[in-house]
């Protein structure tokens, strides 16, 4: 498998980046928020979102697996769960890719159980398929046609992850 086209350009990307990130300083100001990325994927995501947060915010990660090669398993599993008590806190969850909804309809459920103060979803990219589950996503990036895609934190057998751009793989 290679890369067969640019989809979506880092500058593009960016450019999302930073109106996300001005929506969320505007609707956490004067509040603490605790932003969980999912690894492996949304580590690019989180860290570039970061830099443009003004409010108080710490970080936590937690690993899920649900694909297997270019597929999804349909099952979903914590391979490493969260450091950080969530009990009061607001939380975002970042992803890289909303797709069946299997993982975040997971994840939701697993941190409402928690107890959190408010629990709210980014993902940077949302697949245009038939989704498993209908879930709130309050701030997200693009929308995507079904090709398998890689770059900005998404992988093909770990590869790719460090493209800088959004590039579909045939």
């Amino acid at each position: 498998m290679k890369i067969s086209k640019e989809l979506i350009s880092e500058s593009e990307i960016q450019s999302k980046i930073n109106e996300i990130g001005d929506q969320i300083n505007e609707d956490y100001e004067g509040q603490d928020l605790l932003i969980i990325g999912i690894l492996k994927g949304a580590f690019i995501t989180v860290s570039d979102l970061a830099k443009r947060l003004k409010v108080d915010v710490s970080f936590d990660f937690i690993s899920v697996s649900s694909y297997e090669g270019t597929e999804t398993s349909g099952q979903v599993k914590i391979e490493k769960d969260l450091d950080i008590d969530i009990s009061g806190k607001n939380i975002l969850i970042v992803e890289d890719i909303f797709d069946t909804g299997l993982t975040l309809s997971y994840l939701k459920k697993i941190l409402d159980s928690r107890n959190p103060k408010s629990l709210e979803f980014m993902c940077m990219f949302i697949k245009d398929t038939d989704k498993t589950t209908s879930l709130d996503i309050k701030y997200h990036g693009f929308k995507i046609g079904p090709e398998f895609v890689v770059g900005y934190g998404l992988d093909f057998e770990g590869k790719y992850r460090e493209l800088p751009y959004l590039a579909v793989l045939s």
